[in-house]
């Protein structure tokens, strides 16, 4: 009985693993233009009621008028920020370099 039980826990977190990767959009600053992800964060808010916004360092900032947009034409609210650092090795010299991340989940505004 316990292990049908772990096994619809796990089935119930991977769906919930695939429905976050499915509104989740990684915004860069370099590869499309802002309202490229404005326009798809839209569509994910029409389609899931929720979109989860990440961005690591220079890309913050378009993140936050993402959002602000979002929010000024009543189209969502934010649910859930979180801001933290990421470490990785850097491809130019190999040094290990520390960048700021921000996550942000928008709700459709009920």
């Amino acid at each position: 009985m316990e292990n049908n039980t772990a096994t619809k826990s796990n089935e119930n977190n991977s769906t919930k693993d695939q429905n976050q990767k499915k509104n989740r959009i990684q915004v860069s600053n370099t590869k499309r233009p802002l309202f490229f992800y404005l326009n798809l964060a839209k569509r994910y808010l029409k389609q899931h009621d929720e979109v989860e916004l990440s961005a690591l360092g220079m890309a913050i900032p378009t993140v936050v008028i993402i959002a602000e947009i979002l929010k000024r034409n009543g189209l969502a609210t934010n649910q859930k920020v979180m801001i933290s650092t990421v470490g990785s090795n850097a491809e130019s010299n190999g040094r290990f370099v520390r960048k700021a991340r921000v996550s942000m989940s928008l709700h459709t505004r009920q």
